[in-house]
Formats: structure tokens, C-alpha cells, sequence
């Protein structure tokens, strides 16, 4: 995997950038002012961003061609979710991870800009993904 499309590198690009963003704006925000200013940033870094990404879906027999919208797909492999709430509530990691298992991709990032403090606004979830001995992000680190 090239690095442009690892999302390990990727999520340290975006977690960074979400960070300045929040260390300089502050909670309060709605979240589209959020959406944008982090867009902008992270298209100064080269890399393709794609706002409110629809993803079609099946179930049942039937098709859903609107019935979902990410906030942010980043290089076509890192799902990146916005909230500017007080607190993130269970259903929040269960959205993203929805989205992650429609998409086959392996992780994902939930960034609440409404936190008092950004670590305790940003979460990682994965879907079948195995971090690298590099990761710049890696949480809870078990043993080896």
C-alpha cells in the first residue's frame, strides 16, 4: 500500500490537522464551519478530500442510493466523521463503523470539536483493520 493510501499515515495527517483546528477555534461551532476549515486544511496538505461522500447501499431487495452521506473520505480510504457536540454518544462509533463496513474500508476517525479538549474529542475506530508496528496513532497499545 502506498503511503498516499495508508490509513495509518493518513489518520496522523488528519488527527494533527484536526488538532490546530481545534486548539485555534475552540468548541462552539456548528459543525459545517468545522467540515470546511479542516476540508481546506487537509487539501493544503495534498490530499483529496470529498465532503458528504453518498454512499449507496442494499438491503432487503431494495437499493438506497442516498441513505447515507459521510462527512469526509479522505484519499478514497480513511472515513472521517464530524461532530461539535458536548459529548459523543454510543451511536456516534456505531455510525462510523456502519459506514466502514458498507465501504470495505479498514478505519476510520470520529473527531468531536465540541469537546473541552481535543483528546477527549477524537476516536479511532476500525473495522477489520490491523494496525502496523508504525502506527502513529496507536491507542492502548497491548502487549507483544
Amino acid at each position: 500500500m502506498t503511503s498516499e493510501n495508508d490509513p495509518e499515515r493518513l489518520s496522523a495527517l488528519v488527527v494533527d490537522a484536526a488538532f490546530h483546528i481545534h486548539e485555534e477555534l475552540g468548541p462552539g461551532f456548528l459543525e459545517s464551519v468545522y467540515t470546511s476549515v479542516l476540508t481546506r486544511a487537509l487539501i493544503r496538505r495534498g490530499l483529496m478530500v470529498e465532503q458528504e461522500k453518498i454512499v449507496a447501499f442494499k438491503f432487503d431487495g431494495m437499493q438506497f442510493n442516498d441513505g447515507l452521506r459521510i462527512d469526509l473520505l479522505v484519499n478514497d480510504v480513511l472515513v472521517v466523521e464530524l461532530k461539535s457536540v458536548e459529548v459523543l454518544a454510543a451511536v456516534h462509533f456505531k455510525q462510523l463503523l456502519t459506514y466502514l463496513r458498507l465501504m470495505h474500508l479498514p478505519l476510520g476517525l470520529l473527531i468531536n470539536f465540541g469537546a473541552a479538549t481535543f483528546k477527549e474529542g477524537c476516536r479511532r475506530v476500525v473495522n477489520n483493520h490491523h494496525p502496523t508496528e508504525s502506527s502513529l496513532l496507536r491507542i492502548n497499545k497491548g502487549p507483544t
